[in-house]
């Protein structure tokens, strides 16, 4: 099946919705651990463990919480997964002719951009900056949801659902410290309405 074709527009809006900002990072890291999370950021990547590694020697202050990011890196296919179950189960007609997240291809983009939302979350949660967003990205990010006419309700509710799974996955006395880094994001899509 051919993939639709993108507007110019769409095209343009899909290169400047960057969700992360690292600008306000300069007081708690040093320049080189700023540009290994840049980097991956700008290869839509998740931080591997060689990056997480090097953010560590780097900024060992900011350390604590390193080994949660890369543990949800490691299951965030099943984590996606749950998610999109929550959004299934409130949206069910949502992936049917007529639904929000149809045909198939606007579907795989939603859970995609799950994949891509726990992995910002993830940059926020290594580096301990739990307002890690960058406005004029979300401003784009926005825009780009608008022109595509995707359904805030279910994004929002998949976001959730990333925020469950994932917390499930941690120590319990952890849950409640790590809880803003996905609420933030929350927040953020819920002003997209």
């Amino acid at each position: 099946m051919a993939q639709p074709q993108l507007s110019p527009k769409v095209r343009e809006l899909i290169q400047k919705a960057r969700i992360v900002s690292f600008e306000t990072w300069k007081e708690t890291h040093p320049t080189e651990a700023i540009q290994c999370f840049q980097t991956a950021d700008d290869e839509r990547r998740y931080l591997t463990d060689e990056d997480l590694q090097q953010i560590q020697q780097l900024a060992p202050a900011t350390a604590t919480l390193m080994h949660v990011g890369q543990m949800l890196r490691d299951r965030v296919s099943e984590i996606v997964d749950e998610a999109r179950s929550q959004v299934l189960d409130a949206f069910p007609a949502i992936t049917q002719p007529g639904g929000g997240l149809y045909p198939a291809e606007r579907a795989s983009a939603c859970w995609r951009d799950f994949w891509h939302f726990l992995r910002c979350i993830t940059y926020g949660i290594a580096g301990q900056h739990s307002h890690y967003t960058s406005p004029e990205g979300l401003h784009y990010m926005q825009l780009l949801y608008q022109e595509l006419q995707v359904p805030l309700d279910a994004m929002v509710v998949g976001l959730e659902g990333i925020k469950t799974a994932s917390l499930k996955r941690v120590d319990p006395t952890q849950q409640e410290a790590l809880a803003p880094y996905f609420d933030h994001l929350i927040q953020q899509l819920k002003q997209f309405r």
